[in-house]
């Protein structure tokens, strides 16, 4: 599973620690913000279900659908995801990236 560091951007409020990345156990692109101090349940979560966001362009669209904005993701964090989802792996519980 990949992870990097972005900024998310809700209107006025902005988070300077967002992630997102790939999970290839589940095959989807996931994105995480703005997490509660008390909880830290994030009010942005997109993607915990397999194949739920297949591309990086999705992920990127369904935040901007509940207006966020990814920003800081640099061409190599890109590449690197891509190159992650690359071929298609089945279905696992257990991370066999390791």
């Amino acid at each position: 599973m990949s992870r990097y560091a972005v900024q998310i951007a809700n209107g006025t409020t902005t988070d300077e620690e967002g992630t997102i990345g790939y999970d290839r156990p589940l095959r989807t692109f996931f994105l995480q913000a703005f997490p509660d101090p008390e909880t830290d349940e994030c009010a942005l979560w997109l993607c915990a279900f397999i194949e739920e966001r297949p591309t990086l362009e999705s992920i990127i669209e369904a935040a901007r659908a509940r207006g966020y904005e990814v920003r800081g993701l640099t061409r190599e964090m890109m590449l690197a995801m891509l190159k992650e989802a690359g071929p298609p792996h089945p279905p696992s519980l257990v991370n066999d990236s390791a």
